[in-house]
């Protein structure tokens, strides 16, 4: 814990923090409906962003403080498996615009504020759709936890709560907590959509600063990746092994290759990410977005280089224990100006409240629309669904604040880790429904379950040196015999589970269920849904 304040970046700190929290309110009166008492105004904003809007959001939603602490901060542990982040997002967008305008045109169609309810819609099953939403709902809480550990991280370095007591230590993250919590709650998703513009052009900024001026500081690119070399084959007293590497090794591109394929295909499932694509207002808004948001991946590309930087520059050489979330915030406290430092510890801070009331709001409307609504009070009118989901929004928060004050940091790091395996499982659900129903939906529920299981179950049988359980995120690929993502086996093993329950389950002639959709509304434009924007598809082919 540093004690010495900063005075300087702790006030520059304050003054964007204050100017957000201001933002965060007024976004209340930010294109404000007749009728604010429902999901689609609270919870997507009225379903009316356009295209810079919704990449704004988008991208604040994505690229989090999370991000900007723990790819860097990968790099500076480990060195090349902590790059997985920047092919993974180049992989995604792809992907996300074959699919997305579809699932924004089925949910325009018919109301759909969820994947879940959109599940609900087109397999028929109440069931398949609590699975979902419960999944979604457990892989998000943590990883709302890692945006308060991120903030906490620029606390720490900045030497803020440095009290004797809990409740001292803890004040400035608890306040950060509480006003975070307030401005969602009343101004709902326009909220942080307002916030992101400021996020975005300041991490562009410290970014575009730290990549020319950290290495003036440190004798260049050359000198840097040098002494990281060094530093990777310096041999770790606890494993025996070399720390890390500065080129992946063969016996490590399977990991790699299959970490960064298994995230690019959960990205889009989370439920903060269909959250904020639902909230623009056309399907072409979606698709320009998934050929712009590539831009972020190349700033990604010039942030993981910092945890190099980190490297070279001798940040918690020699301190034992030292927490490697802390080196990049240290760098910047470092190596920046005071009032800088203070600049790049705002586009953190700032960086972790987007997408923390994002991902707050997606888990509240999956409680609301399919637990509450689907289970508990059928009858729920739009007003009543709109205060439930507030008052979970505010019940997830403090669910992620009890990760973050009552638990080792590693717990919440672990839970998100489990959370990219388990979300995974619900991707043959949602992208295979959105262009045919030909699988069962108990056979999609049988193969999430073990997919669930497995995976859960690899995850707790990895050790680390420093842990006995849930260690890390490779394991042996059955049949491989190569270290692979554990995601991906068990994604794989859903997958040949539900294609086989699905043949068995229509040669015994098991009800399928109801689909309320049909061909066009996957093509649907917003104010005409009978225009088809896509080539039909083949005849006998299903939507």
């Amino acid at each position: 814990m540093n004690t010495h304040v900063n005075g300087v970046a702790l006030g520059v700190f304050g003054f964007f923090f204050v100017a957000v929290t201001v933002l965060g309110f007024m976004a209340a009166r930010w294109r404000r409906a007749e009728n604010a008492m429902n999901l689609d105004e609270w919870g997507l904003g009225g379903r009316s962003f356009g295209t810079w809007v919704t990449w704004f959001l988008l991208g604040g939603d994505l690229y989090t403080a999370y991000t900007f602490v723990a790819v860097p901060a990968a790099i500076y542990a480990a060195g090349a498996a902590g790059f997985f982040a920047v092919p993974y997002t180049i992989l995604v967008y792809p992907l996300a615009f074959c699919f997305l305008p579809r699932l924004w045109s089925v949910s325009h169609r018919h109301g759909y504020v969820t994947p879940s309810d959109f599940v609900r819609g087109r397999y028929g099953s109440k069931g398949l759709s609590l699975a979902v939403a419960i999944t979604g709902i457990l892989a998000t809480m943590p990883y709302i936890a890692l945006q308060l550990v991120g903030i906490q991280a620029v606390l720490d370095v900045m030497g803020v709560g440095g009290g004797s007591n809990w409740f001292s230590k803890d004040l400035p993250l608890l306040i950060a907590f509480a006003v975070l919590a307030a401005y969602t709650y009343s101004s709902g998703l326009r909220a942080p959509a307002l916030i992101a513009f400021v996020k975005d052009i300041l991490i562009y900024l410290v970014i575009a600063v730290a990549i020319i001026y950290i290495p003036m500081r440190l004798g260049g690119f050359t000198h840097i990746f040098h002494q990281a070399g060094q530093a990777y084959s310096t041999v770790n007293p606890a494993t025996g092994k070399p720390r890390g590497e500065l080129v992946s090794s063969a016996k490590n591109q399977w990991a790699y290759g299959t970490l960064a394929l298994g995230s690019a295909l959960a990205l889009f499932m989370y439920p903060h990410s269909v959250t904020a694509t639902l909230s623009s207002r056309s399907r072409n808004v979606i698709r320009r977005n998934t050929a712009l948001l590539p831009l972020y991946s190349l700033m990604l590309g010039l942030l993981a280089l910092l945890g190099f930087m980190a490297l070279s520059s001798g940040v918690g050489k020699g301190v034992k224990g030292y927490n490697g979330q802390l080196a990049i915030p240290q760098l910047f406290d470092n190596m920046f100006p005071s009032w800088f430092a203070g600049v790049a510890f705002a586009a953190i801070g700032i960086g972790a409240l987007v997408p923390a009331a994002i991902m707050s709001i997606a888990a509240a409307n999956l409680f609301t629309r399919n637990i509450y609504k689907d289970f508990i009070k059928p009858d729920a009118t739009p007003e009543q669904e709109t205060r439930v989901s507030k008052l979970v929004s505010l019940v997830v928060k403090v669910g992620a604040l009890f990760f973050v004050l009552s638990m080792d940091k590693t717990v919440a790091i672990n839970f998100q880790l489990l959370g990219g395996i388990w979300i995974l499982q619900t991707f043959p659900a949602i992208v295979v429904g959105l262009f045919t129903r030909w699988f069962h939906r108990w056979a999609l529920l049988t193969g999430w379950l073990v997919g669930m299981v497995y995976g859960t179950w690899a995850a707790w049988t990895i050790p680390s040196p420093t842990q006995a359980h849930f260690g890390g995120s490779s394991k042996l690929m059955p049949f491989i015999g190569k270290l692979g993502y554990i995601g991906v086996t068990a994604i794989v093993i859903n997958v040949v589970i539900a294609v086989v329950l699905t043949f068995v389950l229509k040669a015994v002639g098991a009800p399928a269920g109801a689909d309320e959709t049909t061909a066009s509304d996957y093509t649907a434009e917003a104010g005409n849904p009978d225009v088809r924007t896509e080539v039909p598809l083949a005849a006998g082919t299903e939507a």
